[in-house]
This record gives structure tokens, sequence and C-alpha cells, in this order.
């Protein structure tokens, strides 16, 4: 293990068969967990979609809930006390960084939990300076949180558990949704800070290149319950037997990449074109990009790229109808039309539903129901002509191969993130739309279920639809030949092959 300065703050973790359910859930969502984490190490935590990753995160951070929300079995510790007893100890950066930014202002989100501490106001706010200059998040303090990117979001989440300065730090898909000069700078921002403080230092990272070089040792959890591989990297990630294992998990494992076939798509009939658009996040808030040209057409692929903050989701969401044009035009041709009128944004959710499925980049957006199965069934029960036997067709099929059939009785907001993505897409899947517009729709996923994932939109698009996608994950724009919109300085500027 290598060496890194250790301060006495800095947290041991002792797991002895622990075990969690989830209230209502029939399985567990990590079980028999023995691993034993000495202060200052830094661990890579690895697993397949669903092996409990996040929830062992979540136990650490003392925030699973009491017996009410879920059963527990053997012990977690944090130096010896269960994480619940030392809250503070543990700072944790959720997959959705939606989900713990609680005030409306830049700088008052970077030092609330500081604040919380008791860190003496001037320290407070050097600490707020210093984490967001880590993490390259270069806005004014007054900025409303709600006007951020979700990579920038996800930028400021870290920026706020870093100025707390905990002894352990825990990061769930830190870099999920930022482009690879901003999945640099965290892990470098990282980095600077557990040199600083030598605190333990514990991530869950899918894609796992990036952060092997930096830390003591890869921990890999078995999709069935324990440890599946255990050790410095340079063992777990080269042995071949160890990577012959961990590929059949469908572990991400460098220099392995998931057979998919090869698409060249055929472009149709148009569907959807944008002349001289301009976009904005909101009715009176400022254009963020302008003269958009664009062209959407049946059997075709199309890649919305770029750096984070750009505004690559805000074109999305006005290209799906969700947002209404600031300038510009977006005409429907007849083809997906279909005698609705030409403007996305005036369709009716009953006309949109078969026309245009979008999947928001956080999954819990579009969650409607209690239970996945309904989730599953919402849109397509919605659909002119549907009956029983063709909804559990489809609602069957999509399920069994994005590995949700399991899981049809429990809640979706209970489900890992990676389950919760495959479900949001799931669920506008079974609406066999015409354009499917999707914001990052392979984070969270393993190498498994992203080859899935790549199949089902390679036959989307085979089968005459059109798909448009806002990603960083550049093997899936190649996987399905799509084109490329590149996005940057408030212009989309199609990228030409070389």
């Amino acid at each position: 293990m290598a060496e890194h300065t250790r301060k006495r703050e800095a947290v041991s973790i002792a797991a002895r068969g622990w075990s969690w359910r989830h209230a209502g859930r029939k399985r567990p969502a990590v079980q028999d967990i023995d691993l034993v984490v000495q202060p200052g190490e830094r661990v890579l935590l690895l697993g397949a979609s669903g092996s409990g990753k996040s929830t062992l995160l979540h136990g650490l951070a003392g925030v699973l809930g009491d017996d009410g929300q879920g059963e527990e079995h053997g012990s977690l510790t944090l130096d010896g006390s269960p994480p619940g007893r030392v809250r503070g100890r543990a700072g944790l950066v959720l997959q959705d960084p939606d989900t713990q930014i609680v005030l409306a202002r830049v700088g008052d989100e970077v030092a609330f939990g500081a604040e919380n501490q008791s860190v003496p106001r001037a320290e407070i706010w050097e600490r707020v300076r210093q984490a967001l200059d880590d993490v390259g998040l270069d806005v004014p303090l007054d900025r409303s949180t709600t006007a951020l990117s979700g990579g920038q979001k996800q930028r400021l989440a870290l920026a706020a558990v870093l100025a707390m300065q905990p002894g352990l730090l825990l990061l769930d898909e830190p870099t999920a949704n930022l482009d690879p000069e901003g999945v640099l700078e965290v892990r470098d921002a990282v980095v600077r800070v557990l040199d600083r403080t030598g605190a333990t230092f514990v991530v869950v990272e899918h894609r796992v290149a990036v952060w092997a070089d930096v830390v003591d040792r890869v921990v890999v959890l078995a999709a069935d319950g324990g440890v599946l591989a255990d050790g410095p990297p340079e063992t777990v990630l080269t042995d071949s037997g160890t990577r012959a294992r961990l590929a059949e998990a469908g572990v991400w494992i460098p220099g392995h990449q998931p057979a998919v076939p090869g698409l060249l798509p055929s472009p149709g009939n148009p569907l959807l074109a944008a002349r001289g658009l301009s976009v904005a996040r909101t009715k009176r808030g400022p254009v963020v990009l302008d003269e958009v040209d664009v062209d959407l057409q049946a059997g075709s692929s199309l890649g919305i790229v770029g750096p984070n903050g750009g505004g690559k989701s805000t074109l999305a969401l006005t290209l799906a109808g969700l947002l209404p044009p600031r300038g510009g035009a977006l005409a429907a041709a007849p083809a997906l039309a279909r005698g609705a009128g030409t403007s996305p944004h005036g369709w009716k959710s009953a006309q949109l539903v078969t026309r245009i499925g979008t999947v928001f980049q956080e999954p819990e957006h579009q969650f409607l129901t209690h239970r996945v199965i309904d989730e599953l069934e919402f849109g397509p029960r919605r659909l002119e002509n549907s009956d029983e036997v063709t909804v559990r067709r489809r609602v069957d099929s999509i399920a069994e191969r994005l590995r949700l059939t399991s899981l049809l009785q429990a809640n979706p907001f209970t489900l890992s993130g990676g389950e919760k993505r495959r479900l949001s897409v799931a669920t506008m899947l079974a609406t066999n739309p015409d354009i499917l517009v999707l914001d990052e729709p392979t984070f969270g996923q393993d190498a498994n279920t992203w080859a899935e994932l790549v199949a089902l939109m390679a036959e989307l698009i085979q089968g005459g639809g059109s798909l448009v996608a806002v990603t960083h994950d550049q093997e899936f724009t190649e996987a399905l030949g799509s084109r490329l919109l590149r996005v940057a300085d408030s212009q989309a500027v199609p990228e030409v092959a070389p």
C-alpha cells in the first residue's frame, strides 16, 4: 500500500458480515460484506450494476435510515462506532447532485456543511474558495444553484463536501456526467485534498482507468453478495484469472471493451429540422446556444457533445419539445407531426409521447409511480389501441433485456443509480417513439448493461427511429455510428470525422 500522510482524523472502516435490505424488497441490496479499511487508505470500489456499491457508501455515511426503512444484519463501523452516531466524520457525494444541493446560492451551498461543523467564519470562506477552485467551478458565489448545468452541479456537490474536510471521503460516480477535462480536474482536486488531509477515501466508479493510479486498493463486490476481489490495482486489474472473472461479472476493466455490433446508420425520411435555433434554460434567462442548424432523420443517430455548461441539455430539451425555442425555427416534418402541428412544444402530452420520448439526466425527475412495473406500463397503457397482451409482452421483453425483471415490485426510488438509469430508458422505449432523446444514457452502467443499452438503441435506429444523445461516452456514439454536434462557446457545430 502506498504511503500517504496520515492524520489523526482519518477514519477506519470495518464491515463484518454486513447486509442491508430496503423495506419492501425481498432481496438485500448488499449482503455478507467483510471488509477492513485502514485510516488513510484509498479504495476504488467496483462491482456490477446493482451489486450494492451505493448502498455500502450510504451505510458508511450513516444515511440509510432506521429499522422502518430497511433491515440490517452484521455490523458496519467507523472507528468502532456505527456510522449514524458519528455523522460528519464521513462526507458523501451522491450520484445525483440535485438530491444533496439544498441552498439557493453557490457560496452558501459550499459553506453549509462547514458551518454545521462550527468552523470559524473566516476559515469557512477560505475553504469555500479553495474547494471551488479545486473542482474547477469558476462561477460567482451568488450564482443560483438552479442555474447550473448537471455537470456544474456535480462539481458544486463535491466542493461542498471537500469544504467540510471529512476524515472519510465517499464519492459515488463523481465524474459520471463530466466532460473529459472535467473528469481529470475532479480527480486531481480529490487527490490534492487527500494529500492535504490524509483522509480515508472510497470511490465508486464504473470506468476505472481514471482512478486506478491514485488508489492503494481495489475492492470488487460480487453481485450475489460478498467480495469478489480485493487487492492492489496492479494485481486485481492485471491478473489474467481475476480479469476474466471481473469481465464476466460486467466490471469495466482497462483495455477490455464489451463486444457490440457496429452500426452504420442509413438515414431515411426527415423528422425534425432546426434552423437558426436559439435556446435558453428559462423563459427570461440568457440564450445559451444560438443559430443552431440540425436535422433529425429516421434511422439516424446524433450525439450532442462538448464541455459541461455549454447548453447541451438545454438544446436536447428544446428539440424534444419540452422547452420553447427562444428564436429561430424548429419544425416537425409530416412523418413526425402526423396532424399534430409542426411545433413540438405545442403538442399535448398524449401527442408527444408517441412522437418524441425524453430520458432526463436525473432519472428520478421522470418517475411517476411507486413500483417498477407500474412505471414501465404507464406510457404504453396510455397509447391508442393498447391492449393488455401487447403492453405486457413489450414491457416484459424490455425489463428482461435491461435486467429489471427481479425488480418489478420494487419502488423505483430505492434502485441503484444504474438501475434507475435503465428504468428511465426502458419507460421511454416502451412507448416506441419516433425520436428518443437521452441525456447521459450510459452513466452508472457496468460493461454488460452498457452493451445491452447499445444493442437496444441500435435496434431502435435500425427500425427507423431517430436517436439523440447528450453524452461524454465516446464509445457509445462510435458504436451507434452517430453524427456529432459539438457544443462550445454558444455555438453548436457539426463535427466531421477525420
